[in-house]
């Protein structure tokens, strides 16, 4: 087993690694810091992120730098400032019994005047983005002409965020006679053509297969109709137990309104984009790093600085553009020897991309389903069980009030003291869950589906005939009903097979629905001596306006400004 000290490590990193927990290399360590500090060599790097990267060109940084000059020798460049900060935090703490280093981030989004100020006094590493050294440059506020390394981490960010231009303008201010190390995670076109441009004769380190995912990754999918996507979510989250997850989209609106449904619904996550402003976004960061956050929605921008080795699951919400992106998301989990799972919810038309990705990180993703509410429930039921079984039970304070709360349950059985818990535990739950649809897509029966849908288009045109009919419910957000619940009433209405429904409008106190208008007489009778949390329901065919649309009966008591209030708008499956 190779140790830190096989390796030619100093006594004062040593003493600050042993300080940190660590006792022997990682592979890319192993690899990487015993050729920095015996030879003077350009270097790639090819590994996935949490591999331990930023200790393997840190450490020779620091053991390289000579203290008794204040001239920046070293200069480290990251794509956004979450990883600007979390790179100069690690090698600060890498150099805690370093006397005399000086290590400075420098990145946007904070004030310009105290970096200048910190750079007057003399910093021997500085670690930042491109676009603010490029800017304290072009001021004549930083000397990076005395450099000796120079570091591109996740190089292939970087130029895919559009940095080219400022690294060409800070790499000029650098000496032609120096060292630089390339680390990245993919070698794309754009990182070897920045390895050819800048680099003389570089070695090629891979940790790992080129290109691959992370080897403790299982990689998941599940399809659906897109317009399904966040319910599959939801159903996901609740069937993956203690979960500690980042959930990607692609851009910041879908961040949000993903981020919104889950906390509106009950969830313990919060949003991650570049609309935060800096302090915003350490707080958010600080909070899922201590675990206060359960559940992370994110760009991939802004989660480039996010360092965390314990995630169970990355969850894809919408694709990356591109496979690297893929690549660096799912490197996310399966960190530091733990197992992960990747997971993304495609609809149909994305399933091509699924197997691009697969031929890219060599590795076949797993075709699940979206579990239906009845496995979902058992599986919460059996897992609060097994926590209850498991709680220590303090008898030195239970006692004294044991022979009270013995007295107030003596006229309960087992069996119905057993109900009466699980029903105060899980009634909103299975509530929910009673009449959940199944989600899952039938790709060879869609396929069919959409063939015979075409036909019937092109032999029977429908112009002037009305597809569906509105529904008014007086039953509402107060009174606990949820579209899974209409929906599942409907679906569940014997000999008619699965109806057609279109948008669903939860208001505080009543709902609109749009079904199929040849099951008009069904649906009326579905709901006929209904209750919903003790309400009796009733429904009716909602009348039109005069501009062509829909709006609820009259009702006497009812005043029309409380008919009209605008309530959530959900989608049907």
């Amino acid at each position: 087993m190779t140790t830190f000290e096989d390796i030619g490590i100093n006594s004062d990193i040593l003493k600050a690694l042993s300080s940190l927990g660590f006792s022997e290399p990682t592979p890319v360590q192993a690899k990487v810091i015993p050729l920095m500090l015996e030879q003077q060599v350009d270097l790639v790097s090819l590994a996935q992120t949490g591999t331990g990267k930023t200790a393997a060109f840190g450490i020779p940084l620091i053991q390289r730098t000579t203290t008794k000059s204040k001239q920046t020798q070293g200069l480290i460049l990251c794509p956004t400032r979450e990883l600007c900060v979390q790179v100069a935090r690690d090698i600060q703490a890498l150099a805690k019994f370093s006397a005399g280093l000086k290590i400075l981030a420098v990145y946007g989004g904070t004030r310009i005047d105290q970096q200048i100020s910190a750079l007057r006094r003399g910093v021997q590493i500085i670690v930042a983005t491109p676009g603010r050294l490029n800017d304290l440059i072009n001021r004549g506020r930083v000397d990076i002409s005395a450099v000796k390394y120079v570091v591109f981490d996740e190089a292939d960010e970087m130029l895919q965020m559009g940095f080219q231009d400022e690294l060409n303008a800070i790499l000029a201010k650098t000496p032609k006679e120096k060292n630089t190390l390339l680390f990245s995670a993919t070698m794309s076109k754009e990182v070897a053509s920045i390895a050819a441009k800048y680099m003389s004769n570089p070695v090629e380190m891979t940790i790992g297969k080129r290109n691959a995912g992370a080897e403790n990754v299982t990689h998941e999918y599940y399809m659906v109709h897109a317009k399904d996507r966040y319910l599959a979510l939801k159903r996901i989250v609740d069937n993956a137990l203690n979960n500690y997850s980042i959930i990607f989209c692609r851009t910041r609106r879908d961040t949000n309104d993903v981020a919104n449904k889950l906390i509106q619904d009950g969830y313990n996550a919060d949003a991650l984009h570049g609309e935060l402003n800096q302090g915003q976004r350490d707080q958010v960061m600080k909070k899922f790093r201590n675990k206060s956050l359960q559940i992370l929605v994110a760009t991939d921008v802004a989660a480039r600085g996010l360092d965390v080795n314990d995630l169970t699951h990355v969850i894809n919400y919408n694709l990356p553009d591109d496979i690297a992106g893929y690549t660096h998301r799912s490197g996310r989990t399966g960190r530091a020897g733990r197992t992960g799972t990747s997971i993304a919810i495609i609809h149909m038309k994305e399933l091509y991309r699924i197997r691009a990705i697969e031929k890219r990180i060599k590795k076949q993703f797993k075709k699940c389903r979206v579990p239906t509410g009845e496995e979902i429930c058992q599986k919460q039921l059996v897992n609060l069980v097994d926590i209850v079984t498991n709680v220590t039970v303090d008898h030195d304070q239970i006692n004294p009030l044991y022979a009270a709360i013995a007295d107030k349950f003596a006229h309960l059985d087992r069996e119905e003291l057993i109900k009466k818990f699980l029903s105060r535990e899980f009634n909103q739950f299975l509530e929910y869950y009673k009449y959940a649809p199944d989600l899952n897509v039938n790709e060879k029966a869609a396929n069919r589906k959409n063939k015979k849908e075409r036909g019937r288009k092109d032999s029977a045109p429908t112009q002037g005939k009305q597809k569906f009919t509105r529904f008014f419910l007086n039953v509402g957000r107060r009174d606990g009903i949820l579209p899974q619940g209409l929906l599942g009433k409907i679906n569940g209405i014997p000999g008619i097979g699965r109806v057609q429904v279109g948008k669903i409008e939860i208001m505080r106190n009543s709902a609109l629905l749009e079904a199929e208008s040849r099951y008009i007489t069904e649906i009326l009778g579905a709901f006929e001596h209904t209750k919903i949390n003790g309400k009796t329901v009733s429904i009716e065919v909602a009348r039109s306006t005069h501009g062509g649309g829909t709006r609820p009966p009259k009702h006497r008591g009812t005043p029309r400004r409380k008919q009209h209030r605008k309530g959530n708008k959900y989608k049907a499956a």
